[in-house]
């Protein structure tokens, strides 16, 4: 009597290689992030940059998931490349690739739409793991860079912090209060899991509330959301010195 054979589970899908666009007018760089990222097997490089007046046209060619966007190029710089694309319906992610820990520049392309930042002397593992977390959807900020960023985005003259407090909190009038409480939580730097348990909410409704809230305010990303809460006074120190974004 022949046994039959026994079923084989199906194997989990691999999901597919983020697909990565390297936008940089140095082409030493441009090898070299190619070299390193291109050996990750969850990482397929689909074209070069030299310039930011290339990217629209490359993305609309080559259908990346995230843009590896460099700041400072000669012709179109990657801050005006990065607010041009993130208006686009359906734009790719965009990490902004830069020699800074924070600077006005780094607060400009947040303000944009950039995803987060990494540094060029950053090591290849944590670039890898950077583009991988934001094709995810996942902010790449460090908490220590993210209280210089809200630093910088507080500076100015009173007139101005007041007036973008004002603007700030008329916006969030346009959230219902659930809403309001996860947002100060994204602005703490609270991941899903942990806004879900401190709000006692599933992490599938902080994430239909962080999407919400993304379309009502018209913002890309979590970043922006920390970024307004803090425009609108709504951090307390404790939850400053607690920020960073996951």
């Amino acid at each position: 009597m022949n046994t039959p054979a026994s079923p084989t589970s199906p194997a989990s899908p691999t999901p597919p290689p983020v697909r990565l666009l390297i936008v940089d007018d140095d082409p030493l760089v441009r090898a070299g992030l190619t070299l390193m990222l291109g050996g990750d097997e969850g990482i397929d490089i689909v074209g070069e940059g030299a310039d930011g007046g290339e990217v629209e046209e490359l993305v609309e060619r080559l259908r990346p998931d995230v843009v590896l966007m460099d700041i400072r190029m000669p012709v179109m710089d990657g801050l005006t490349a990065t607010e041009r694309l993130r208006r686009r319906p359906g734009a790719p992610e965009v990490v902004v690739l830069t020699t800074f820990h924070a600077d006005e520049q780094v607060l400009r392309a947040i303000r944009a739409g950039a995803a987060g930042f990494v540094l060029k002397d950053t090591p290849p593992a944590r670039i890898v793991d950077s583009v991988r977390r934001v094709a995810a959807g996942d902010p790449v900020l460090s908490p220590a860079v993210t209280r210089q960023l809200m630093a910088r985005a507080a500076g100015g003259g009173h007139d101005d912090r007041a007036g973008r407090t004002d603007r700030a909190r008329r916006r969030f009038e346009q959230l219902a209060e659930r809403e309001k409480e996860v947002a100060v939580a994204v602005g703490r730097g609270g991941s899903n899991a942990e806004i879900a348990g401190s709000l006692y909410l599933s992490v599938a409704t902080v994430k239909t509330h962080v999407s919400r809230i993304l379309a009502k305010l018209e913002l890309n990303n979590r970043v922006q959301i920390a970024l307004l809460v803090h425009d609108a006074g709504l951090l307390d120190t404790d939850g400053e010195d607690g920020g960073g974004l996951r």
